[in-house]
């Protein structure tokens, strides 16, 4: 009853009846939607850094201006400020996209798969993973934290 106890908590134990290839196909899914997890995160930045260098133009022009410059200064303000990225596309729009088109559908996918196929227990390769990995009775290497449920 002690390793019981000792072990992952019900939410990150395998239903009974579920093979080894399922555990780790959703793993494997899991791992892929992390990384675009990621990719959205480098879309954010993108889309933020390229805000903040279109804001940074106005100080460019009005400096530009008041240097005397204002060939340069309208050059810039017509051809770059608040230019599209891509046709069409502010980075906002590309965002939005991304989100609509390949995100969010990609998230709805891997909860649907998760909830049919081990009953919404997200994790089970990592907490399996995690169990092969401690050692037992280490004060270090628990299985859960001391509040989690069994």
């Amino acid at each position: 009853m002690s390793e019981y106890r000792d072990g992952p908590d019900h939410r990150h134990r395998r239903p009974e009846g579920v093979d080894d290839t399922t555990v780790e196909a959703l793993g494997s899914l899991s791992k892929a939607l992390e990384t675009t997890e990621r990719a959205r995160g480098h879309l954010y930045s993108f889309h933020q850094l390229t805000g903040a260098a279109d804001l940074e133009l106005d100080r460019a022009v009005t400096l530009l201006r008041e240097a005397g410059h204002h060939a340069w200064a309208d050059k810039i303000q017509t051809e770059i400020l608040g230019r599209n990225v891509i046709p069409g596309h502010w980075t906002f729009q590309i965002v939005e996209a991304y989100n609509a088109t390949y995100y969010r559908p990609f998230q709805e996918l891997e909860r649907g798969a998760v909830g049919e196929l081990v009953q919404g227990r997200d994790h089970l390769y990592e907490a399996e993973m995690k169990e092969h990995r401690r050692t037992a009775r280490h004060p270090h290497h628990t299985a859960r934290p001391p509040t989690a449920e069994s």
